[in-house]
C-alpha cells in the first residue's frame, strides 16, 4: 500500500541517495549514488563520481516541505521511498545533477521512470 505524507521534520543527507528524518532512514528509490569512502562493498560494483558532491547535491535540494510516498522497507530497514520537496523529485535532481544513476530494478512501480522522463 502507497502512502504519502508531508514529513515533519527537517530532512538530511547521509549521502547522494539516502536521507535521515528523525530516527527515519529514507532510500531513494530508483536510484544509485557514488559510495562514501569505505561503503562500497568488496564484489560490488560501485556507481563512480563523487560521494561528497553527490551529498552535497542531496543536501541542497532538501529546501522547504518534503512529502514522502513509502513503498516498503530494504535489507538494512531503510524505508524506500519517492521524496519530492516543492513539487521537485529528489531522485529526478540527483539524476539531472550527475549526482546518481538510474537503477531499473530499484524503481519500484516505474515511479522514478514517470516522475523523470527516463
Amino acid at each position: 500500500m502507497l502512502i504519502a505524507a508531508v514529513l515533519a521534520c527537517a530532512p538530511v543527507a547521509i549521502d547522494g541517495d539516502t536521507l535521515r528524518c528523525g530516527r527515519e532512514r529514507i532510500r531513494l528509490i530508483g536510484i544509485d549514488a557514488p559510495e562514501l569512502p569505505g561503503h562500497c562493498r568488496r564484489g560490488r560494483k560501485c556507481v563512480p563520481g563523487d560521494a561528497q558532491a553527490s551529498k552535497r547535491s542531496l543536501q541542497a535540494a532538501l529546501r522547504g516541505r518534503a512529502t514522502i510516498r513509502r513503498f516498503g522497507f530494504d535489507r538494512y530497514g531503510r524505508t524506500l521511498a519517492s521524496v519530492a520537496i516543492g513539487g521537485n523529485d529528489l531522485s529526478c535532481h540527483q539524476l539531472r545533477a550527475g549526482a546518481a544513476a538510474y537503477v531499473a530494478r530499484w524503481d519500484t512501480g516505474g515511479t522514478v521512470r514517470r516522475e523523470c522522463g527516463r
